[in-house]
């Protein structure tokens, strides 16, 4: 089997939520030597990106959504000893979590999980977070972005901390705050400064690629 039907057909498996069927695969991707991160790159990145499209359209939901991560990850784990040091460098690194005073988190882990589909490196702070967490853990890793989510209209000010801490800190120019939830907007986002809202976790991906590869607001 050539390289590039094996990409396509780890790609339909985890659209199709075959999670047997992954492992066959990825583990055949081992046997033939092919590349660990290309099949992980082209193959189950892809097919999570298809689900993405899915979940956006309204074809899936937040069940096939975790299904479908939960397949990719089983690939990843036979894939993951056989990364090349250098496939793992270079990544676009964000902090992400729930803000302070706020615990709901499935908006949260579908951003993490297409985020991580597209090769991003998240750190994942969790629920309820102090603003002053999430730009010391920014600082100490050097990420890049920090991505903000609240369900709840109390806790939403939080966010406007969190820029103003980054602020403070001198770090505004180089971190890139997003924020997202229920009750954000766009208009919210524009009026505590942040660089961006989505409005869903496919659209959440989109415009991380777009300020990490344009730097642009």
């Amino acid at each position: 089997m050539s390289a590039d039907v094996l990409y396509q057909k780890l790609a339909d498996a985890v659209v199709d939520m075959d999670e047997d069927g992954v492992v066959v695969l990825a583990q055949q991707a081992v046997d033939e030597n092919v590349d660990a991160f290309e099949a992980i790159d082209k193959g189950l990145a892809k097919g999570m990106e298809r689900v993405g499209d899915l979940f956006e359209d309204e074809e899936y939901f937040v069940p096939e959504l975790i299904v479908c991560a939960d397949t990719m990850d089983a690939g990843i784990g036979v894939l993951k000893p056989h990364l090349k040091p250098e496939a793992l460098a270079g990544r676009h690194k964000a902090i992400i979590g729930v803000v302070q005073g706020d615990t709901h988190d499935i908006g949260k882990n579908l951003v993490k999980i297409l985020l991580e589909a597209s090769g991003f490196e998240l750190i994942d702070l969790g629920r309820d977070v102090p603003p002053v967490n999430f730009v010391e853990k920014a600082v100490e890793t050097d990420a890049e972005l920090i991505l903000l989510s609240s369900l709840m209209t109390t806790t939403m000010e939080k966010m406007s901390k969190v820029v103003d801490l980054a602020r403070e800190k001198g770090v505004r120019d180089k971190i890139k705050i997003l924020v997202g939830g229920g009750p954000v907007s766009q208009a919210f986002s524009d009026r505590i400064g942040a660089d961006g809202y989505a409005k869903n976790a496919a659209e959440a991906v989109r415009l991380c690629q777009k300020l990490v590869t344009q730097g642009v607001k």
